[in-house]
């Protein structure tokens, strides 16, 4: 293992915060894998699987099986980790903007076109180099003018030119669930089934430029462009992956979703040696993320779930009730969509226009910027 210790330029005189990135295996392979745990820093279950898969990932490495290149950051956000406001860990929004460390990547695909113009040819494995140096490239021009804007820049360079790229998350209240894109569909389905995902959310575009779909997105959106001209790949696989909910951090169900991501990484050319894992059956079929109805608060009251995480819902179904304490008003929130109750906010008063609750239904019907805030 080459561990890398990373700067960020202080935000304020005095401060300087680093990230460790954790190299294994011999790159013999020419395959490259990159996995951050917890991007919004107060979702800390994806940093237990991180030091999971750091133990298991050394053991590997000693056995001579790891043949590609793993890169795993164990902590990917020092600047929201150190956000703890009289006792509340604030790690979702950079405190200085107000953005969220998930959004506003550099989405590159407009600026890669005409750089690639003149250089692509018919050597499918010769455009996918030249895309990755270019996308460097481009990376490397920008000019970040905050802290936030240098790590994003970080993660984005470290990841980009990786065969598959894992940022884990997690959700308030949740079961196991995954977002990719929807032309990466069948690894997402294997990633799926390992790690006993209960809903499969993709999208060609999600809005707002999310960590994995700036670099998965630009290999689909390339073709598309260069189609009948030059060959492209689908060079990566990228996905965000929801461990559960905030308060799941246990070792056991660590350890299992450490090694369904090693079987995973196995499956995908990086690791050698026996099966780790088998390919179990999925248990859910993916569903667009488009098809997502996310339960709105008309106005603020306590929140009372009749539905958990993992239950069926049917539409017409009481999820919750929201009761306004000043006038006794008992509202209930009802799904429009059948589905999968895959996430619920783990406060218990809700202010007006708060998403309470997501339901993956199969049909899509909304459009836009798809995710959360």
């Amino acid at each position: 293992m080459r561990s890398e210790i990373h700067a960020l330029p202080a935000a304020s005189a005095g401060t300087t915060r680093l990230l460790r990135s954790l190299h294994f295996g011999t790159g013999q392979s020419g395959r490259k894998a990159y996995i951050h745990a917890a991007l919004h820093a107060d979702e800390v279950p994806a940093m237990l699987v991180a030091q999971h898969l750091r133990q298991r990932l050394l053991a590997l490495e000693t056995q001579g099986l790891i043949t590609g290149e793993v890169l795993l950051l164990p902590m990917a956000n020092p600047v929201g980790l150190s956000q703890d406001l009289q006792g509340a860990h604030f790690g979702r929004f950079d405190a200085a903007t107000g953005l969220n460390f998930n959004r506003a990547y550099r989405h590159l695909t407009q600026a890669l076109i005409p750089r690639l113009e003149l250089l692509l040819g018919q050597d499918e494995q010769l455009n996918k180099q030249l895309i990755r140096r270019e996308a460097l490239a481009l990376l490397a021009d920008w000019q970040p003018q905050t802290e936030t804007e240098a790590l994003k820049q970080l993660l984005q360079r470290l990841a980009m030119d990786a065969d598959v790229v894992l940022d884990l998350h997690c959700d308030h209240q949740a079961v196991m669930h995954v977002y990719a894109g929807t032309p990466l569909e069948a690894p997402a389905r294997e990633l799926g089934a390992l790690l006993g995902a209960q809903a499969l959310l993709l999208a060609r575009a999600s809005g707002d430029d999310p960590f994995d779909e700036t670099i998965s997105r630009i290999w689909w959106e390339l073709a598309d462009h260069f189609a009948g001209r030059f060959p492209i790949p689908q060079a990566c696989f990228a996905a965000t992956v929801e461990l559960r909910g905030e308060t799941e951090t246990d070792h056991a169900l660590a350890a299992c979703d450490a090694e369904a991501l090693l079987a995973f990484l196995q499956r995908q050319g990086l690791i050698e040696g026996p099966p780790l894992l088998p390919l179990p059956a999925e248990r859910c079929e993916p569903t667009p993320l488009e098809g997502v109805e996310p339960l709105t608060a008309p106005h603020a009251g306590l929140l009372v779930f009749a539905k958990a995480p993992g239950d069926w819902v049917e539409a017409g179904d009481l999820v919750a009730e929201l009761i306004d304490p000043l006038d006794d008003t008992v509202t209930p929130l009802r799904a429009s969509v059948s589905g999968r109750l895959f996430a619920r906010v783990s406060r218990r008063w809700a202010g007006r226009g708060m998403r309470v609750a997501k339901v993956a239904g199969a049909q899509a019907y909304r459009s836009g910027k798809l995710l959360s805030m």
